[in-house]
């Protein structure tokens, strides 16, 4: 099997990953359609008189306007208590004390001092609470769909009628300044703006800053009708030090003063808007939909007085949506067509001195305006989409139209009774709430043919994985047939399927092109299933994985099942890998230290079974056992808690030392922090000194040797200048904004040099030469001068490579005759896991450098779990002869739960919430501009960081019992009749282990090894990414299903996809170092010819 055939096949069984994956995410994940119908005052929403007192007004537009101009100060992450008034301290009970409670006064002082002209309200957010979809919602007055969160690094102009589209059309004058989203929003729409910056989450001051510079001047030179300010600084605050941060107090501070400046230039025909666009959790963060980040302030204020009554004792909690309907109707504009808010009745009533009939008649005036228009809406979106649920459409219709005729009565009848008013408005509150209920629910509406499509497609890939990687062990069988005719076959289904739809003038989806393809390729290797395994095996061979290890894998798949248990699952992983290792440890000792099934032990045709001496005895294993087990409980102590479980706490020690206040204590972490940094190094070189890879004067092991310990101080420096920034002189910070953009980037730099020189040279070894040199062995070859196949090849190299270390360790008997030149090189046989040990350092150091500091701790206990769990399953592998090779479905099972382990143990969570955004800035302070793609790269690799290391070192999991082997010489096996000669050469009793050259003594099982490697670890990742597909099918009308459930399946599908990839790559890797080994032998044997 030659080695561009295993990494094909593997890519066309990721390709079929892919395509369920994606067949299955068109269906689960559907956007809501947006029309391009506009209101507009010359169309009325709905037939009928326009409002009471309007006939006849000149300019009149629907209602008339009862404010010429609106400040709206837009706090981002402005959450409810953070604005919510302080009552007094009630005697025995403690004081609350919180640096963000009672830091915007003022507005509690206007509360109390001007009751009737202020009100404070607890504005729900509807998820997902990111900035461009609140921003969406908060100018259509419509709903964007959980997939729409995806858009907020690159917010794209919203075409659905809106605010300020409608304001535009007005002819108003529209201010703006702050966040640069709404450039992207609402491009060529203000009549004058100053954009900065959003995406800096580390900068508190700029954007607010410049916003400060331009809004008093501004405000007071009356050029505007609209202005709008967007702060970020609340929210880059939460992001990177948290609610409660002295930081905070500052903050909010500094918005009161803002605030206590406007109210101050109010006229009397203009209305202050503050609000904030979502909330935030305990740790500064948003994205999801817990009751800290839906929960958002709103507060408004007019000198003219504006609510009869005061306000009542707990503020009132109104859909943010409702802001929308509410400002367009006060401005005296069509309210945007896709609205589904309800107006925010009460500011309809005229103010303290209007009668009581009177207002409540202009309420239900606005709230009918209000159902006409949503009436509207609902009639054109369910002719264009037929989304909406039949029977309940039907019933609103039905009740909107005995509100309406209720309505049209009264204002026939202006004196009717105080009760059929009441009725009115209840009757039309009760449609626009259930207008909103319907849509909601509407719009979770799932394609289950694409989710059922795409489900089978992942299933069948599983499949392929558990019978492909039992057959490749098999000699008698070709996987090239197995892949160049489902390739012919998908390809050809593929074309069939875009000729049909050319000829139909249909349009092209790629997705189900995708699908068509992946189908189409497997169809072959279906039937061809069906007919080995109907014909010759039992069915029970399907699951060919030991029972203990299939009962843990069946227990992590049905916890995707349970919201709770995906919620505890930072918890339940670390258990399911504790106790695999106690059931690795516990097969030790009952088999006798040796690990079932026996795979790699399988003899050679011919010759006897091998009865190797244990290696190793069980106090061995059990001190492996209890320290991987003392590693996975370290590492759990750097948990992220879930917002669902505010019983926990996080673990104080994923905060990056910026945020610490204690000097001594930081650097005291700082030193901890770079010890990890000189642990993980020291640890790697001496490990390559160890097998003697590091003496070689190959460029690798030249930057190994310097170039590590540059990268070193580099992440050391950054360290430093990242977490006192904050405190550095004036006079320094340039310098310091400068090193802090060059040091990550020279780090990048290095290990991409780095990974680069190992691709070029490989072959990490010392080879010495010396002219002149005696010997007493030929190589006995079945062919005369060079090799000129792959076979041939095969057959000298073991002889060569056993014949360069008994040169090197001296033991070739010294004759008169002279020799031709010797080769001696320091320990081939590591040369495949040095270089994978060596690319897995050069990968972790960028990946290390997006993290906080102290997460270095937790990867050096990475690199000490995976060296530890790598002895443990190599302990009792006993190695002698060459192939069938294979690896245990334990040591595959315990590699994907360490990946998942670590992915916790990292500081993060399969929520939106939990992504650690910081990691976009690490060396671009100042933010990425335009770019969209490499701040979602550094975040994706921040975040999946430890999937792509375990992914890379998977091959490892083969490599490492061969290496294991390096426990001293052995005595060599005899073939029979060759006592005599053994006696005659005693000195050569003792064998030199093979350990890693062992896997060339049969390269086609090496090359089958390895793709049953990739099909067993494709195989576990892929059970679990269907798992998570079926559960999100199932309990696709759960509670939770947008909280933790389709959370849950995107982490997983992007795990995969990174892993699937860093799986290639690694294996890549492995075929190039032996691609380098051959050509290096080739060149020796054409030596030892000459």
């Amino acid at each position: 099997m030659q080695k561009v055939s295993v990494l094909l096949f593997l890519a066309w069984v990721c390709f079929l990953f892919y395509a369920g994956i994606a067949l299955f995410t068109s269906g689960f994940l559907l956007t809501r359609l947006e029309l391009t119908n506009h209101s507009s005052c010359q169309e009325p929403p709905g037939p009928g008189f326009l409002p009471w007192g309007n006939q006849g007004k000149p300019g009149a537009c629907w209602m008339a306007s009862r404010f010429s101009r609106v400040v709206l100060v837009l706090i981002d992450a402005l959450r409810f208590d953070f604005a919510q008034p302080q009552h007094s301290h009630v005697p025995g009970e403690p004081p609350v004390s919180l640096p963000f409670l009672g830091k915007l006064g003022s507005l509690q002082r206007i509360l109390e001092i001007q009751p009737h002209h202020a009100r404070l309200y607890r504005s729900q957010v509807d998820p997902p609470t990111t900035t461009m979809q609140r921003l969406k919602a908060l100018t259509t007055g419509s709903l964007p769909t959980f997939i729409d969160a995806g858009n907020n690094f690159a917010s794209h102009a919203i075409m659905e009628d809106n605010l300020i589209k409608q304001l535009t059309n007005a002819g108003r004058r529209v201010v703006f300044m702050g966040d640069d989203t709404w450039k992207d929003l609402f491009p060529g729409a203000f009549s004058k703006a100053f954009f900065f910056s959003s995406f800096n989450v580390r900068d508190l001051h700029t954007v607010d800053n410049g916003i400060l510079e331009h809004l008093y001047p501004t405000m007071d030179s009356g050029e505007w009708d609209v202005l709008i300010a967007h702060f970020l600084g609340v929210d880059h605050c939460g992001h990177k030090h948290g609610p409660h941060h002295p930081e905070m107090a500052k903050k909010l501070s500094q918005m009161d003063q803002v605030i206590q400046e406007l109210v101050e230039r109010l006229e009397n025909d203009t209305l202050l808007v503050v609000a904030g666009d979502h909330g935030m959790t305990v740790n500064g963060d948003h994205g999801g939909e817990s009751e800290l980040e839906v929960s958002a302030a709103l507060f408004l204020y007019s000198p003219t007085a504006l609510f009869p009554s005061a306000p009542p004792e707990e503020p009132e909690v109104i859909p943010q949506v409702s802001l929308v309907p509410t400002l367009a109707l006060l401005l005296g504009l069509p309210i945007p067509f896709g609205n589904i808010g309800e107006v925010i009745a009460e500011l309809f009533s005229g103010g303290k001195d209007s009668q009581p009939h009177f207002s409540a008649l202009v309420q239900a005036s606005a709230l009918h305006l209000n159902a006409q228009q949503v009436s509207r809406f609902l009639h054109t979106y369910s002719a264009a989409t037929q989304d909406l649920q039949v029977k309940e459409l039907h019933q609103l219709q039905n009740l909107f139209s005995k509100a309406s005729a209720d309505y049209q009565w009264l204002l026939q009848n202006p004196q009717g009774a105080e009760a059929a008013l009441k009725t009115v408005i209840a009757e039309l509150q009760q449609f626009l709430r259930g207008a909103r209920a319907i849509c909601i629910e509407s719009w979770a509406r799932f394609s289950l043919v694409r989710m059922a499509g795409g489900a089978a497609l992942l299933a069948a890939a599983c499949f392929l994985c558990l019978l492909a990687s039992q057959w490749a062990t098999s000699p008698s069988f070709h996987f090239r047939p197995l892949l160049l005719i489902p390739v012919a076959w998908g390809l050809g289904g593929a074309i069939l399927y875009a000729g049909f739809l050319t000829t139909a003038g249909l349009k092209l989806d790629p997705v189900v092109l995708g699908t068509i393809a992946a189908t189409s390729s497997l169809l072959p290797f279906l039937w061809k299933a069906w007919a080995v395994w109907g014909s010759k095996r039992p069915l029970a061979t399907l699951l060919p994985m030991p029972g203990p290890v299939l009962l843990l894998l069946l227990i992590r798949l049905a916890a995707f099942f349970s919201d709770s248990f995906v919620v505890a699952e930072a918890r339940a992983t670390p258990f399911l890998l504790g106790s695999l290792i106690l059931l690795l440890v516990a097969q030790l000792h009952w088999e006798g230290q040796l690990l079932p099934p026996k795979l790699l032990t399988i003899p050679r045709l011919g010759s006897s079974s091998p009865t190797g001496p244990q290696r190793h005895s069980g106090t061995y294993a059990l001190k492996l056992g209890i320290g991987l087990l003392l590693c996975t409980r370290l590492a759990g102590l750097f948990h992220r808690c879930p917002e669902e479980t505010p019983a926990c706490h996080s673990s104080p020690w994923l905060s990056p030392l910026a945020s610490m206040v204690g000097g001594r204590a930081k650097n005291l972490w700082y030193g901890a922090c770079v010890g990890a940094l000189v642990t993980l190094l020291v640890a790697v070189r001496l490990w390559l000194r160890r097998y003697g890879n590091l003496k070689s004067p190959e460029p690798p092991v030249l930057f190994v040797r310097w170039g590590l310990p540059l990268m070193v101080l580099g992440t050391a420096a950054y360290w430093a200048l990242a977490s006192g920034a904050d405190e550095a002189p004036p006079r320094l910070r340039a310098l310091v904004a400068g090193a802090s953009v060059v040091l990550p980037r020279a780090v990048v730099v290095l290990a991409a040099s780095g990974l680069m020189l190992l691709l070029w040279r490989p072959v990490t070894v010392l080879v010495k030469a010396g002219a002149g040199a005696q010997r007493t062995r030929t190589v006995l070859t079945p062919f005369s001068g060079p090799p000129t196949s792959q076979a041939d090849l095969d057959y000298v190299v073991p002889q060569i490579y056993r014949h360069m270390q008994e040169e090197f360790r001296g033991r070739l008997e010294r004759t008169k005759s002279q020799g031709p030149l010797t080769v001696a090189a320091y320990q081939l046989g590591s040369i495949y896991s040095a270089a994978m040990v060596t690319a897995l350092t050069f990968l972790a150091f960028p990946l290390l450098l997006l993290h906080a500091e102290r997460i270095s701790l937790v990867f050096l206990l990475l690199f000490l779990q995976s060296f530890l769990l790598l002895h443990l399953l190599a302990a009792g592998i006993t190695i002698t002869t060459p192939g069938p090779f294979t690896v245990p479905w334990q040591a595959v099972s315990a590699w994907a739960l360490m990946a998942a382990q670590t992915f916790y143990s990292t500081g993060h969570q399969p929520v939106f919430p939990a992504i650690h955004w910081h990691a976009a800035f690490v060396g671009f302070p100042e933010g990425h501009g335009s770019s969209t793609w490499l701040p979602a790269l550094l975040v994706g690799a921040n975040t999946f960081a430890s999937h792509l290391l375990f992914s890379v070192g998977c091959p490892l999991l083969l490599l490492w019992p061969f290496l294991c082997e390096s426990q001293g010489p052995r005595k060599r096996r005899q073939p029979p009749g060759s006592e005599a000669e053994a006696r005659v050469r005693p000195e050569e009793e003792l064998e030199e282990p093979l350990m890693e050259m062992r896997l060339r003594d049969a390269p086609h099982h090496f090359n089958a090894a390895l793709l049953q490697l990739g099909l067993k670890y494709l195989f576990v990742l892929g059970v679990q990414i269907l798992a998570c597909t079926l559960a999100a099918s199932i309990l696709r009308r759960h509670l939770m299903v947008w909280k933790v459930f389709a959370p849950k399946f995107i982490f997983e599908a992007i795990g995969f996809i990174v892993s699937s990839v860093g799986l290639l790559l690694g294996i890549a890797l492995v075929m190039r170092v032996d691609g380098a080994v051959s050509s290096w032998f080739r060149k020796l044997v054409l030596a030892q010819q000459r």
